[in-house]
């Protein structure tokens, strides 16, 4: 399958960045100190805005103490934070105007975790600061087109959640997914599913980029 595009717009956590124990570890802690299951947390909040799950657990009134606090709580645990398979790769064939990242995480938190991971900072992040509605919602993936001058609906979105799919899809753009962080099956409404960045070869074309999955 190949995917023709003018700009590639990427999520971070899970597609880019390997942050999973930094994550589990975070949430587990934040859980603890106000007695939630982080279980329950873990279940539902990968794809969203920090905000939108402590809203899911907290009264609203106490909503952004809490989140400020989780956020603190990122920030000082990156251990083990890497890149993932072939996105070093990937983003070295992308020139910096054909990229962006959209990201339900905070933009201090973003950077530091592509900085740790050894990753480009790419000039246009969108992250939840950015935002008045997290994903699914499309208003994300719409900034990002729009600050880097393509029409959404020639962009390629590249996601390892079900909200951030449903979130390129209601913004126009195609989708692909890797199965990172989420089953298979989990992720069937995208155009396409990999397991793994290494599955894609870019290169440029007359009309922008060309990317194609060989396995």
């Amino acid at each position: 399958m190949r995917f023709q595009a003018e700009a590639v717009l990427f999520d971070i956590d899970g597609t880019l960045v390997d942050s999973t124990g930094a994550v589990v570890r975070t949430w587990q802690r934040w859980a603890a100190k106000h007695g939630i299951d982080a279980e329950e947390i873990l279940r539902v909040c990968h794809g969203r805005r920090t905000e939108d799950t402590v809203a899911l657990f907290l009264p609203s009134e106490q909503c952004p103490a809490a989140t400020a606090e989780l956020e603190q709580l990122e920030l000082t645990d990156l251990d083990d934070v890497i890149a993932l398979p072939a996105t070093q790769t990937l983003l070295q064939a992308l020139p910096a105007d054909r990229w962006a990242a959209v990201t339900s995480g905070s933009r201090s938190l973003m950077q530091a975790r592509l900085a740790t991971a050894g990753l480009p900072i790419p000039r246009v992040l969108v992250s939840a600061d950015d935002v008045s509605v997290g994903k699914p919602d499309p208003e994300g993936y719409l900034k990002a087109a729009a600050a880097l001058g393509y029409d959404i609906a020639r962009c390629l979105v590249i996601e390892d959640a079900p909200a951030g799919i449903h979130a390129g899809q209601a913004a126009g753009a195609s989708t692909l997914a890797v199965a990172t962080t989420h089953n298979v099956s989990d992720l069937s409404a995208a155009d396409a599913v990999i397991h793994d960045l290494t599955a894609c070869t870019l290169k440029p074309s007359s009309d922008g980029l060309l990317l194609a999955i060989t396995d």
